[in-house]
């Protein structure tokens, strides 16, 4: 059953100006904006370059480096319930990233957050974090729970944990 859902790409891997599909790997290949919360292809930036405009391409935000501001933008979303929002603000803290001190355990509860409101990226970053064990025990049945919420809805990078797990059992 796993393996007969998943085969169409996540609507976040395509581009929300020219609908295109971002190639993989699609941070290589794109930039993520905080104000929208989207990721928009690099031909579209440059396209809106071009044509002089230079804040985001899609809501036409001015852009900033600012982390306060920068955090403000996703706070606001976050507030909203938006799981993309969501799931940014878990990375920051998953890092350190933006001025927040490094703090895995809230991490986890804001990635948790963000998979109850169906962020499949979110799922992907519980199961590594499952998987390795990091800011919460090693739980492989937790881990591979969220793999497959994750493959069911194609995302690519789930589908292989997966299969690598599968082909470690001989299956």
């Amino acid at each position: 059953k796993l393996y007969g859902q998943g085969h169409e790409r996540p609507e976040g891997d395509f581009c929300p100006i020219c609908t295109l599909p971002i190639p993989l790997s699609t941070s290589k290949h794109s930039d993520f904006w905080v104000c929208c919360m989207k990721r928009v292809c690099h031909g579209c930036i440059l396209a809106a370059q071009n044509r002089g405009m230079f804040e985001c391409p899609f809501c036409r935000t001015p852009t900033t480096q600012d982390n306060t501001s920068l955090l403000a933008m996703a706070q606001k979303r976050v507030d909203k319930k938006d799981p993309a929002a969501i799931l940014f603000l878990g990375d920051q803290y998953c890092h350190g990233k933006l001025g927040l001190d490094r703090d895995v355990q809230r991490s986890i509860e804001i990635f948790t957050e963000a998979a109850e409101l169906g962020s499949i990226e979110a799922h992907v970053k519980l199961g590594s974090q499952y998987f390795d064990g990091e800011g919460v025990a090693q739980d492989m049945a937790k881990a591979f729970k969220h793999f497959q919420v994750a493959a069911k809805k194609g995302h690519l990078g789930a589908r292989h944990n997966l299969g690598l797990h599968e082909r470690k059992n001989g299956n």
